[in-house]
């Protein structure tokens, strides 16, 4: 397993890390993602540590603080092993103080998250989504706190634009808080809209990706494809309205072309999926899940080879979308590209 600096951090990440969603899920869309118990989590876990994987990931909202339980149980006994990361900010409950980022709130969901996962420390505590009612200010004066305190030992987020970003970081040096190191985003073959402002801010800021959803939302396992129904046991029936949305042709368009690369590498579909992802700019670690071992395995073979240039050129150009308004025109015209080059190709 290759090692990466999480931002400009001193804390090093696990090019691929394991992603809790399915520990514990319970309801319409954790449900539909795995059920998976302290028994099977703590396989899951045992595997992920033999193949070089130290980062475990989860939030607050996953199953309603399930998936922090059943991860701490997983990882009882073997903490200074692992690194633990956590998310707060999404609604907990109906009433006024179960969601966003206050400081009293940031505080409380600390406390809660410690408790569950049978801990002292996050490793990494990220901000789920943009809170636009709280100052930025006393959000991360309050995270400047619980780091003062032990609590938490870096701070990242999750989901949010490129102002927000920013803006929070500017906040941060202005005061001496503690700055975001990482960027939890969705990113994938089938939704490259990182590329166009939240990986050039986190080149020039170093904060580092964390990818979600690396294989689509479940589009890109190599069980969808062109002119066949889902799949019956596809997630996809239960929580495609949940997830970034995508156009089929579009979509069939990038399995054709992972589908070339795959028969030439000997490897899945996944893997390829996967294996883009890690080589591309800013990113620390691609968070992978598994509903079971087989799942696990098959995921781990996306490490330890690379694309030829060739093939990486194939799948760009597969699954480019033109650039929207201001960034066009640094896509399209040579003026503007030279004083903007980009960090990826345009495919």
């Amino acid at each position: 397993m290759e090692y990466r600096q999480l931002g400009t951090s001193g804390l090093m990440v696990p090019a691929l890390s394991f992603g809790a969603g399915t520990f514990g899920g319970s309801g319409p869309l954790f449900g539909a993602w795995g059920d998976t118990g302290a028994k099977e989590a703590r396989r899951l876990v045992d595997i992920s540590l033999d193949a070089g994987i130290t980062l475990f990931d989860t939030a607050d909202v996953y199953s309603a603080g399930a998936s922090e339980t059943v991860l701490g149980e997983a990882v009882r006994g073997r903490r200074d092993r692992v690194l633990l990361s956590t998310k707060a900010g999404l609604p907990m409950g109906d009433g006024p103080d179960a969601a966003g980022t206050s400081g009293a709130r940031l505080v409380r969901a600390t406390e809660d998250a410690l408790r569950r996962l049978g801990t002292d420390r996050i490793d990494l505590f990220q901000l789920h989504a943009f809170d636009a009612a709280t100052p930025v200010e006393e959000v991360l004066s309050a995270l400047d706190r619980l780091v003062r305190d032990g609590k938490i030992r870096h701070v990242g987020v999750s989901n949010f634009a490129g102002w927000q970003l920013m803006k929070s970081l500017s906040a941060a040096d202005r005061h001496g808080y503690p700055r975001y190191v990482a960027h939890q985003v969705y990113y994938s073959l089938i939704g490259r809209d990182y590329e166009w402002e939240l990986m050039p801010l986190g080149h020039d800021q170093g904060v580092g990706a964390l990818v979600w959803s690396p294989l689509g939302w479940g589009r890109l396992t190599g069980k969808v494809r062109r002119g066949r129904p889902l799949p019956p046991g596809s997630r996809l029936h239960q929580t495609a309205d949940y997830g970034p949305p995508v156009e089929d042709g579009y979509l069939y368009d990038v399995v054709d072309a992972l589908d070339e690369v795959a028969a030439e590498t000997g490897r899945t579909v996944p893997q390829i999926a996967l294996n883009w992802l890690l080589h591309r700019p800013t990113v620390s670690s691609v968070i992978i899940g598994a509903r079971n071992e087989e799942q696990l395995r098959q995921n781990l073979g996306a490490v330890g080879w690379s694309l030829t240039a060739e093939q990486t050129a194939r799948l760009d150009a597969a699954s480019h979308r033109p650039a929207p308004y201001p960034y066009f025109p640094y896509e399209r015209q040579e003026g503007f590209a030279r004083l903007n080059p980009p960090l990826v190709s345009a495919g």
